[in-house]
């Protein structure tokens, strides 16, 4: 659990996987609470036109509670973790500086991870980078970073491309290791945050996550898809590969059905719930709250939480 000094308020931050219900808690507790102001902690969200798809907060919902760091950035934009972290760190002040409360919520775990740890995120050098991306050996730039610096290099394995290529763009576009842009994600200080998980079986994770994009479908996410396709801005690449986007860009492409595309989709979406489970599973500051089937159950404890933040 996270704690705070004297002079420090503690916010707190509403995390866990896709279809938890995280988002449903946390509009309640600002019903319940009318200073709370909501600040969503997805990196999908951010996208303007990407409403159904990502499930964002309806047009009534955002006139009910005021949220943030959402319709942010334009799909055709790359939209950064440091441009998240600076617009979250500017909404949390703002919001105390009304007398209000922020409440972050969201399963983006690096975003999350950004705020509540204040990461010193390093710049993006996209010519070196393109560079990296040319060469197909990911052993090979795993050696290249061991020889620069050592200590990123230990901290992944070999083949996480992702990783390597970015500690090596890192290293090589900046002058300065990896390494030395503090302490990373794998470090948890005592924060002025208090982090509550939600969690719910596997199995009822699943079928939440299906029984969304049947609803999804019928709210018209099709045509959402479709409309982005044919932007002549074009999308950027996150949005591109965003679950069920991706899906069902290929089936509008006529590349596979539409059952296909939201089998694919389904699937996926359930092993990155498991993913971002096992991500802030590594943090040991978070409290979970687990139910087997209705999240609104841990309302009360949820509303326990939030008054021990103020």
């Amino acid at each position: 659990m996270s704690s705070q000094s004297n002079d420090t308020p503690t916010t707190l931050v509403i995390l866990g996987p896709t279809a938890s219900g995280k988002s449903t808690l946390a509009l309640e507790l600002a019903r319940r609470f009318d200073t709370i102001e909501l600040i969503s902690a997805d990196s999908m969200q951010v996208y303007r036109g990407m409403d159904i798809g990502t499930a964002k907060p309806t047009k009534a919902e955002q006139a009910e509670v005021r949220h943030h760091v959402i319709d942010v950035a334009d799909p055709s934009d790359d939209y950064t973790v440091s441009a998240f972290q600076a617009a979250a760190n500017e909404a949390i002040a703002d919001i105390r500086a009304r007398g209000k409360h922020p409440v972050m919520v969201g399963g983006t775990g690096l975003y999350v991870q950004a705020v509540v740890n204040a990461l010193e995120i390093p710049a993006q050098f996209p010519s070196v980078r393109s560079e990296i991306d040319a060469k197909p050996d990911t052993l090979a730039l795993h050696a290249e970073l061991t020889r620069l610096d050592p200590v990123a290099a230990a901290r992944m394995e070999p083949n996480n491309r992702r990783r390597v290529t970015r500690a090596l763009e890192v290293t090589l576009g900046s002058g300065r290791p990896f390494s030395s842009f503090g302490p990373g994600i794998d470090a948890y200080p005592e924060v002025p945050f208090r982090q509550v998980g939600i969690r719910l079986p596997r199995e009822e994770i699943n079928a939440r996550i299906d029984t969304r994009y049947f609803e999804q479908m019928k709210q018209g996410f099709l045509d959402e898809v479709d409309a982005l396709r044919l932007r002549p801005e074009g999308l950027s690449r996150a949005p591109k590969q965003a679950l069920g986007y991706k899906e069902l860009i290929e089936h509008l492409e006529v590349r596979i059905s539409q059952a296909g595309a939201l089998e694919l989709a389904r699937h996926r979406t359930h092993r990155f719930a498991r993913r971002q489970e096992r991500w802030f599973r590594r943090d040991p500051r978070i409290a979970w709250l687990d139910t087997e089937r209705n999240p609104m159950d841990l309302f009360d404890d949820l509303v326990g939480h939030f008054e021990q933040c103020n």
